[in-house]
């Protein structure tokens, strides 16, 4: 498969997380990854994202054609190179052409508005590129901030859902 084509924002480029760097991520490798896209990774990236990093590479693994669905490293645009946090959707779109965004900014970076802008430019690519309107985000009650930037992206509250792995989840949809 071709690079995937990175997306821009005014202060971020939003680069495609290839397979080849999610591995030498899950390797301990940062300098291979931060090769891979030519960008400061800092030594916490992996953390307590681990089985996302690993969901993500297996959906890959399956079918190569979802990567420019998937996880995006944001790196700033200005100054040094480095990766701030990733963003990406849980996948291709489903059959009634919505999409789930899932985000996150690393804490040093937070409160600076990387989340809401990167939600943004994702939106218009999957709109422009792709035709898609239909957008879904799924918060944890207790996230403040991120329920902070789905309020100012217009997300309305459409339920509740329980995630295996981070527990009761509140639901909410946008559409263009």
């Amino acid at each position: 498969m071709p690079p995937v084509p990175p997306v821009l924002s005014e202060r971020l480029e939003l680069a495609s997380m290839s397979p080849g760097f999610i591995m030498a991520l899950l390797r301990g490798d940062r300098e291979r990854a931060g090769h891979e896209i030519d960008a400061h990774v800092p030594a916490d990236f992996v953390g307590n994202h681990e089985n996302v990093l690993r969901m993500r590479l297996g959906q890959m693994q399956q079918d190569r054609t979802c990567q420019p669905w998937l996880l995006r490293a944001m790196i700033t645009r200005e100054g040094p190179r480095q990766v701030i946090g990733r963003i990406g959707f849980h996948g291709p779109p489903e059959e009634d052409r919505r999409v789930e965004i899932g985000y996150t900014v690393f804490p040093a970076h937070r409160g600076q508005g990387f989340a809401t802008e990167a939600c943004r430019a994702l939106f218009a690519w999957a709109h422009e590129e792709h035709g898609i309107t239909r957008f879904r985000a799924s918060v944890s009650p207790g996230n403040g901030p991120s329920l902070a930037v789905v309020r100012k992206l217009g997300f309305r509250r459409t339920g509740v859902q329980w995630d295996e792995i981070d527990g009761e989840e509140l639901v909410f949809e946008h559409d263009l």
